[in-house]
């Protein structure tokens, strides 16, 4: 048990014992470090509940907690009832051990229990390249899966497309038309066509396996097939590259070859949610507290958005997922709504589904925005971007804001080979101790479980170490609230401790003991950063 631990349980039976059920405890770092290692406004809370002064309660929950040197040392009042606690030295020294021991594992937990969690995330119709507009939504999906699998949830990756409608076929028409360009045809090609020079190869393609056969057949469907299986080929190579793969590829096919899609319409025009409408079906969402009524069907006869998803989300819930997450962009924000009001209408859970959406990118060089545009070709794709700064630098930049803010991609910065640059600055830090270990071991001094942690005393070392103890809650906290940029915002600081640390207190000196001591608390720091690396889909080199 850490000292955050016991201090949490301490305060629960105190709550407990006023049968007090509805207050979250929260226990924060303060921001002064003379103010201890945890600080509670549990007294605060509680004031409602107890009808008394929180100083007074304050003064009860001191009273109250036992103290245990294995954990605590102290107890302060603050203010109009703060509560600062001081974690034992004693209890700091028994965790940086635990370190040493779990390795790799330390930052685990089994907070979900082995239940099923199914992430859906990319999902782009093989219509082109995956680009840096897809680039953070692969990433933070990818990330939140391996946060969710170190808490203990099982996972599946599943990337959702569709290769038919009308974007399918101005792709086949977009080649066709490459096509004949490339046996000397003169063609108009439409301004909303697909451009780029991925057309022009796959045209070449084609060419060099049916030769002019092709000339004279617009029907054929083999310029959209070998479109669709060169960019899906490329599509997978480039999130591979990205440090993962998907368990699962969903075509949306399968639910109109199922019978699905009809089956959505027939029970929701049974509940009277169903309306014709200009040769339109319509789904009646303003009576379920929405807006306004949804186009489910054009008098086209093509399905909107909303209806193959609405039945996609259903059969996502029959697969018996304990917990289901959407990673859309910014676009979706209108959409899911009326997504998750037909499930729901349906008689399906959706508090089991969780919808995270990202906001846009921006790319910016030299202070200038970076116009795109998929079908001009005028974008940057993620292969473009990898190959330019990096596979470690770009999932690094797509993470470290919260997704809820935009993102300023700054090129320049992602660029920069130096300690400027946040990755590198994290990565040195490992590295530097990589090096520190080996001068450690050519003078036969090595990391320790048994070394005397007594000997560390100062400022530094005590910093370091309290930091390193917070990395499990860290990644529980990253976990549950789907936010990585935490886990980002840690490893900077704990590298920055590190830099701070290794300025200060000479790691290796004629001081076996000591040096043991020390050498054993940067193998433990190197275990954190090493471990918050891997789950953010990051490399911990061992030489820069």
């Amino acid at each position: 048990m850490t000292a955050k631990e016991y201090i949490g349980t301490q305060l629960e039976r105190f709550l407990k014992s006023k049968n007090i059920s509805d207050i979250d405890i929260i226990l924060q770092k303060p921001k002064d470090e003379k103010h201890g290692d945890y600080a509670s406004n549990l007294a605060l809370q509680a004031a409602r509940h107890l009808k008394k002064k929180p100083a007074d309660i304050a003064a009860e929950i001191r009273d109250f907690i036992r103290l245990d040197e294995k954990y605590i040392s102290k107890i302060e009042i603050a203010g109009p009832g703060f509560l600062n606690f001081f974690a034992a030295r004693g209890s700091l020294y028994e965790q940086l051990k635990q370190i040493l021991e779990q390795q790799k594992h330390y930052g685990r937990s089994d907070l979900g229990n082995g239940k099923k969690a199914q992430i859906e995330f990319v999902s782009a119709n093989p219509t082109g390249p995956l680009t840096i507009g897809h680039g953070r939504g692969a990433v933070f999906g990818d990330t939140i899966a391996r946060l969710l699998d170190a808490v203990g949830y099982d996972i599946t990756r599943e990337y959702y497309f569709n290769n038919a409608g009308r974007q399918m076929r101005v792709l086949g028409e977009s080649v066709r038309l490459r096509y004949l360009e490339e046996l000397g045809e003169t063609v108009t090609f439409p301004e909303d066509h697909y451009q780029g020079n991925y057309i022009r190869a796959i045209a070449r393609t084609i060419v060099d396996t049916h030769g002019r056969s092709l000339k004279d057949d617009p029907e054929s469907t083999v310029f959209k097939d070998t479109a669709e299986a060169v960019i899906f080929a490329d599509i997978k190579q480039t999130i591979k590259r990205l440090g993962f793969e998907f368990d699962l590829f969903y075509n949306e096919k399968t639910l109109y070859e199922e019978g699905k899609i009809d089956a959505v319409v027939r029970e929701l025009n049974k509940k009277g949610l169903i309306a014709c409408r200009d040769n339109a079906t319509w789904f009646l969402s303003s009576k379920l507290g929405m807006e306004q009524d949804r186009v489910f069907v054009k008098s086209s006869g093509e399905p909107t958005y909303r209806l193959p998803d609405t039945a996609y989300h259903i059969e996502k819930i029959k697969r018996g997922y304990d917990l289901i997450i959407d990673v859309f962009g910014a676009d979706h924000i209108a959409a899911y709504p009326d997504v998750l009001a037909a499930v729901k209408a349906l008689g399906y859970d959706v508090e089991k589904i969780k919808v995270l959406i990202h906001q846009f990118v921006t790319l910016t060089e030299s202070g200038e925005k970076v116009k795109m545009s998929t079908r001009k070709a005028n974008f940057i794709t993620l292969d473009e971007l990898m190959d330019d700064v990096g596979e470690d630098v770009t999932r690094y930049f797509f993470l470290m804001r919260n997704m809820n803010a935009h993102l300023n991609f700054d090129l320049e910065l992602a660029r920069t080979q130096s300690d400027e640059n946040p990755v590198f600055y994290i990565q040195y830090a490992h590295a530097r101790i990589c090096s520190i270990i080996s001068l450690g071991a050519s003078k036969q001094l090595h990391p320790d479980q048994k070394a005397n942690f007594q000997l560390l005393t100062e400022t530094e070392e005590l910093n370091l170490i309290k930091h390193l103890l917070a990395f499990p809650g860290v990644v529980k906290a990253s976990a549950i609230h789907y936010e990585p940029h935490r886990l980002v915002n840690y490893l900077f600081e704990l590298a920055s401790l590190f830099h701070r640390f290794y300025t200060v207190c000479r790691v290796v000196s004629d001081d076996a003991e000591q040096s043991k001591a020390r050498l054993s608390l940067i193998e433990a720091t190197k275990i954190v950063i090493a471990n918050g690396l891997n789950l953010l889909g990051i490399s911990a080199p061992e030489q820069m």
